[in-house]
């Protein structure tokens, strides 16, 4: 994918300057875990979840009502990260891990949890500046953890009036759940409008169901 990457002299990352990149459209990455430089990556076209259009397959649907797991917010942040972080590669480097966890101490970052027989199964974490929500990643370690955990995520967002889900990038599997690319100037005007909103993370009720769940999601469902 095409992307303009900044490789300067630079101050140590801290979560003021990772809030002043993300609101100017731009956001870091390293090449590894175990690398100690970033980058900055400002992409030509960038991947947006509408909130209204998020794709729930008539198998994911009936998964979601089966039940059998827990949602949670923010029981694990550190815990969802690292489950991140785990794959190989990584673009998740010891600082901006540790960026991230100064971000959620401040309220800024914040973790969906899927949790299956009293362990975390999968989940996804990002920051939130105003009404945008800027989704880092996400994993699995059981069938579906993290696409209910996305359902879950998106309910929450549309529950509290966000005006943008920016996942950075589109894969092949964001795509088949609703997500596409929008060029960099459309970004940033959407980026713009939704840094001006008000947006809680919060509003949603605790303890909705399943069913009041996929009730609150705008979805198409094939």
């Amino acid at each position: 994918m095409a992307h303009d990457m900044y490789r300067p002299t630079r101050p140590p990352l801290s979560p003021s300057l990772m809030l002043r990149a993300y609101s100017a459209g731009i956001f870091p990455m390293s090449e590894g875990a175990d690398d100690p430089s970033l980058f900055w990556v400002d992409p030509q076209r960038r991947g947006i979840f509408p909130l209204d259009g998020f794709h729930v397959s008539r198998s994911l649907a009936r998964r979601i009502r089966r039940g059998g797991f827990d949602v949670r917010i923010n029981s694990d942040f550190s815990g969802t990260v690292a489950g991140c972080a785990a794959r190989d590669p990584t673009w998740i480097n010891a600082e901006i891990f540790r960026c991230y966890l100064s971000l959620h101490a401040m309220g800024r970052a914040h973790s969906v949890e899927v949790w299956q027989d009293g362990a975390l199964a999968g989940g996804v974490f990002g920051v939130v500046l105003g009404g945008a929500f800027f989704g880092e990643s996400m994993f699995s370690r059981r069938t579906d953890a993290s696409k209910i955990a996305l359902a879950w995520l998106i309910a929450r967002l549309n529950y509290g009036g966000f005006r943008l889900f920016d996942t950075q990038f589109v894969t092949e599997h964001l795509e088949s759940l609703g997500a596409e690319e929008v060029p960099r100037s459309v970004y940033r005007d959407r980026l713009q409008d939704a840094l001006a909103a008000r947006a809680d993370f919060m509003a949603m009720p605790v303890g909705l169901g399943p069913q009041e769940v996929l009730e609150h999601l705008s979805t198409q469902t094939s």
